[in-house]
């Protein structure tokens, strides 16, 4: 008999006059493949058991489309790798073609140094909520400058809506969204237009609601470690092997058969393994393996700020790309906002912090941080400024309020455009959420679809999880704060791209800051950066360029501030230059006042609540100022 050639080690795959089946489940002791008919009867093929609890065999005349469960000792339910469940976590499972005409042999993925990301969720995305309706945005991400998508999670959940966290299906593509031929036709568009994709996965836990893999094997979680959502994932226990194999095999699923260009891994910090080789150091060499001609980026959600996720595997680290950098965000809502509660609250938005992060990513590197009442990070000197990705609006944090509302709601046009700019023209990789770049008004808070006594507790939990904003629980979370299981939450949080036209402005400021970081080499690959306090809430980042001349990005986020003397030494023009205006966010184009010269006889003159970058000129007489007695 010829052997069995599969592209996986798991799952149902198409083979000539057939499929052949393949499952780990060594928690019972037989498998059969189920088949299920259009009139309610069934056929069942057993499958052949291996070693380590593996069972699998072909089964002749099926094809495409054909729906089928594995029956076990307590009955018949989805295969764990389903390659898609067109009835839901539920229903019984498909076999799927994973062919597709593919127009992306030459893609190669984009450089770490180019990266512009863009978190979206499929189902708020777009009034339609599919990956073909997703599509059709794409040429305008595009335009505006972005080069990654970020998509939330896709595997499989219960329900009609939801963020996709709770997934119990991590083979098989939400058919909320459409077909897998969708998604592929999605990241095939992108490509063509330049954009890597890469899909936000969950390894850390399974969601609650249609989670059957305890009947194939109790080993998948593990009691030795606590979860914020339930069980944790057995990583390094007794059988952790076949677990490790699923999760690794996941990986290389996405990156090989769906040309994604990497992962974004949910909440790594709950992900425990004790082994020699930590799992994720396992997933990324799986994912790279998976598509060793593209450039694969692999970034982490880690609250803890592990700087050993993005270090080389040489160096004892597990070779991640970059980790979300939650500290630049909490530093950029307290300027921006006033408020400082919960986890916020070891946060000043002063200054020293935005020049700290600028020069050294995190701002917790080791420190005591009162709010959990342990120390936080871990050194992270030695990281380059692409191991971090900084953002002022992510799906959890714009969720994580009353309201849900967006940061331009929270604070004022002048401090919102000042962040953008700094956000955008600094050096760690930017991250936008969906609808940030045109000031959309929906708003972005927890739903999910799920049976009654669940929602129930969700929705105690979520008002829990608010509570901890003294100002939230104050004003009473039960009474304002929206029901995570109803429709109508969900309907709220979908775009309105008529926005889009309405906030043209903050478009194209979002564009331009965008064109000036592609074609700014200082900005955009310079020899060092380097930073100084200038007042409370004022501060100046030197981009420095022997190449392309330095840059100087000057942000004050408080009142008009007049320097005399100015006696910062990363203030000083080039030799026989002086300073001119590159880029303004007074620029009366995006909504501003204006700006005047900075550098004047009477000193420098920094405007309130506004950033301004500023590029070489040829020396010329410094314009004089006329000064009232106050000044």
């Amino acid at each position: 008999m010829r052997p069995i050639s599969r592209n996986l080690p798991l799952g149902a795959e198409l083979q000539d006059g057939g499929a052949h089946f393949r499952v780990w489940a060594p928690a019972t002791t037989q498998v059969a493949v189920e088949l299920c008919a259009a009139h309610g009867s069934a056929t069942t093929v057993p499958l052949t058991p291996e070693a380590n609890g593996y069972f699998s065999g072909q089964v002749a005349g099926i094809g495409a489309g054909a729906r089928y469960r594995l029956r076990v000792d307590g009955g018949a339910f989805p295969d764990p790798a389903s390659r898609f469940q067109p009835e839901g976590p539920h229903g019984p499972s498909q076999v799927v073609d994973p062919r597709f005409a593919w127009t992306d042999a030459e893609w190669r993925g984009r450089p770490v140094r180019e990266l512009v990301i863009y978190e979206l969720h499929l189902g708020t995305f777009t009034a339609a909520g599919t990956w073909r309706a997703a599509m059709e945005r794409l040429p305008e991400l595009a335009q505006l400058g972005v080069t990654m998508i970020e998509v939330m999670p896709i595997a499989d959940f219960p329900g009609e809506f939801g963020w996709g966290y709770d997934g119990v299906n991590l083979f098989a593509p939400s058919r909320l969204y459409g077909l897998p031929t969708d998604a592929k036709a999605f990241v095939n568009r992108a490509h063509e237009l330049g954009l890597a994709v890469i899909l936000d996965v969950v390894y850390n836990h399974f969601g609650p609601d249609g989670n059957y893999l305890a009947q194939f094997s109790r080993d998948f979680v593990s009691r030795a470690y606590a979860n914020e959502w339930g069980d944790a994932l057995n990583f390094d226990g007794e059988s952790a092997a076949g677990v490790r194999e699923f999760f690794c095999t996941n990986a290389a699923y996405w990156i090989g058969e769906f040309h994604f260009d990497g992962l974004r891994l949910d909440a790594t910090q709950q992900i425990y393994d004790r082994s020699p080789t930590h799992i994720l150091a396992e997933i990324a060499q799986a994912a790279r393996a998976a598509a060793p001609r593209r450039e694969i980026y692999l970034v982490a959600e880690n609250e803890t700020q592990e700087a050993r996720l993005v270090r080389a595997p040489v160096r004892q680290g597990y070779g991640l790309s970059a980790i979300w950098n939650d500290d630049f965000h909490h530093t950029a809502i307290v300027a921006a906002t006033g408020k400082a509660e919960a986890y916020y609250s070891g946060f000043r938005g002063a200054a020293q912090e935005f020049v700290s992060v600028a020069k050294h990513g995190f701002l917790y590197q080791g420190q005591w941080y009162g709010w959990q009442k342990k120390r936080r990070g871990a050194p992270a000197l030695d990281l380059p400024n692409h191991a971090f990705v900084n953002f002022l609006e992510n799906h959890d944090q714009v969720s994580n309020s009353l309201h849900g509302r967006r940061l331009h709601e929270l604070t004022c046009p002048g401090r919102f455009r000042a962040l953008t700019a700094l956000l955008l023209l600094g050096r760690a990789t930017p991250l936008l959420f969906q609808g940030q770049e045109f000031s959309s008004t929906a708003p972005f808070v927890y739903f999910a679809d799920h049976g009654r006594e669940l929602a129930e507790a969700v929705r105690q939990g979520r008002g829990k999880f608010i509570a901890q904003f003294r100002s939230a629980e104050a004003a009473d979370t039960t009474r304002w704060l929206s029901d995570p299981g109803a429709r109508k939450t969900w309907k709220r949080c979908r775009l309105n791209w008529g926005e889009r036209e309405q906030h043209d402005a903050v478009w194209r400021m979002h564009a331009e800051l965008l064109r000036v970081r592609r074609a700014t080499r200082a900005i955009f690959e310079p020899e060092r950066v380097d930073g100084a306090v200038l007042g409370t809430r004022a501060f100046v980042l030197r981009y420095f360029s022997a190449s392309d001349g330095d840059r100087l990005l000057v942000v004050n986020l408080g009142a008009d501030l007049r320097l005399e003397p100015a006696s910062e030494p990363l203030l000083a023009p080039l030799e026989n230059c002086g300073w001119d205006v590159q880029w303004s966010s007074e620029a009366p184009e995006w909504g501003g006042g204006g700006t005047a010269p900075l550098e004047t006889t009477a000193g420098w003159f920094v405007p309130g609540e506004a950033a301004v970058l500023l590029q070489p000129e040829e020396a010329r007489e410094l314009p004089s100022v006329r000064l009232s007695e106050k000044d």
